[in-house]
């Protein structure tokens, strides 16, 4: 198990670790819950609880979302991360996690949510579905249906487990992701500028690195540029002692890569 955990995405596997762990001893009563929950007020007073922008996302509903959250935070953001085209850098998927977390913690100012493990995995599966667009997908083998729905077949059950509230909560992690995806996706494809409305800070791609070499499911893909850099040491430029290395710049496959600095894809 300590093997298989090493050999994950990192940022998947860092995600939901954190979030299994302090769920369960937040619902196992070892910790307080309202220690951690999200309160806006929090940040009015000195000194500010600023912790609270971050623990929120490490809550996931009581009982069996415990299980249930994990798993898909797990399972939808190890896929972006690994498999995704629209992520060509750790740092990208970190950034998007951020973008998306800002936009469920605004709408939750105003709806009075306290625990966002859920709406991020609601996200993530939004976003991964996105990626696959009209592929059939199975719900508990109950019913299959195209994949793009699968976030809103959460929905009703929300509604009637935890009222209107409960679904709006979760639904803010659909409009974080549609919004991430409008901002970097079809908004420019429908006569909007033509590059991503969301950068990556410099910072971030110190942070994480870069890889002149990605194995994705479907094949490898060399960066141009990062790739006659990396031939001296046959990793690229190294990370801020992450030690995952990092991607260059790069950008959608199937793009004109040559004299760009873009991705190759081989199969």
């Amino acid at each position: 198990m300590l093997q298989y955990f090493r050999e994950a995405p990192p940022i998947s596997r860092t995600l939901a670790a954190i979030t299994f762990a302090l769920s369960l001893l937040v619902y196992t009563y070892v910790l307080s819950y309202s220690n951690f929950a999200f309160r806006p007020q929090a940040f009015l007073q000195l000194p500010p609880e600023l912790w609270r922008l971050f623990t929120p996302f490490f809550l996931t509903e009581r009982g069996i979302g415990v299980l249930w959250d994990t798993y898909f935070l797990y399972t939808y953001g190890a896929k972006l991360e690994v498999a995704s085209p629209r992520f060509s850098q750790r740092a990208d998927f970190f950034a998007y996690i951020c973008f998306v977390c800002l936009v469920i913690l605004g709408l939750n100012i105003v709806i009075g949510g306290t625990a966002f493990a859920t709406p991020l995995a609601l996200a993530f599966i939004t976003t991964s579905t996105i990626d696959s667009w009209g592929l059939p997908v199975s719900l508990l083998g109950l019913a299959t249906f195209p994949s793009q729905y699968l976030p809103y077949a959460f929905l009703p059950t929300t509604l009637l487990i935890s009222g209107p509230i409960g679904a709006l909560i979760h639904g803010t992690g659909l409009v974080g992701a549609h919004l991430y995806d409008l901002l970097t996706g079809l908004y420019p494809q429908y006569g909007g500028p033509r590059r991503s409305l969301i950068a990556t800070p410099g910072w971030m791609r110190r942070l994480w690195g870069t890889r002149a070499e990605l194995v994705r499911p479907y094949g490898t893909v060399l960066n141009a540029n990062a790739a006659v850099g990396a031939a001296s040491d046959g990793v690229g430029v190294s990370a801020w002692g992450v030690g995952w290395g990092k991607w260059g710049e790069g950008q959608r496959l199937g793009g004109d890569a040559e004299g760009s600095g873009g991705l190759v894809d081989y199969d």
